[in-house]
């Protein structure tokens, strides 16, 4: 048999398969040199449009129960406030249950058609933010006292 028909041996085998390797690594390393040559650049960085977020809803009843359970409390403060004491001073208030707080000023109370009733503005500063108030609370008979305005000022 001639040179050339010769099969090859499993020692050439191992030659040519780890030369074929190194081969192929090699043209890997230069392919990502390749990609690294350019740089990095925060001048040639582009803002990604593709990218949309979006805010969560509010849960509007859990937002209503807490303005609900502050005005109550505004309320109450107001309605046990002793006007004479606190002569033009502010007064606090402060939710617990809401974590809710803020201060009630302007306090001033007068008779409407036979009813008591008390001016203020409140500001509340709650997980949503600082609003300011304005209110009118009317007492109904016996102590019991009513909300009859509480709009955002």
């Amino acid at each position: 048999m001639s040179r050339i028909a010769q099969a090859f041996d499993s020692r050439q085998d191992r030659i040519f398969a780890s030369a074929s390797m190194k081969i192929a690594a090699m043209a890997g390393v230069l392919a990502l040199a390749g990609c690294g040559v350019g740089g990095f650049s925060l001048e040639k960085a582009a803002i990604d449009r593709s990218i949309v977020t979006s805010n969560v809803p509010t849960d509007s009843v859990a937002a209503d129960y807490g303005l609900v359970a502050d005005q109550v409390t505004i309320r109450n403060a107001v309605s046990s406030a002793d006007l004479e004491e606190m002569a033009g001073r502010q007064l606090s208030w402060a939710n617990a249950d809401t974590g809710s707080r803020g201060s009630i000023t302007g306090l001033a109370e007068s008779r409407t058609k036979g009813e008591l009733c008390r001016d203020f503005a409140a500001t509340r500063e709650s997980f949503d933010g600082i609003a300011l108030y304005e209110g009118r609370i009317c007492m109904v008979g016996a102590g019991a006292w009513r909300i009859d305005a509480f709009r955002a000022a």
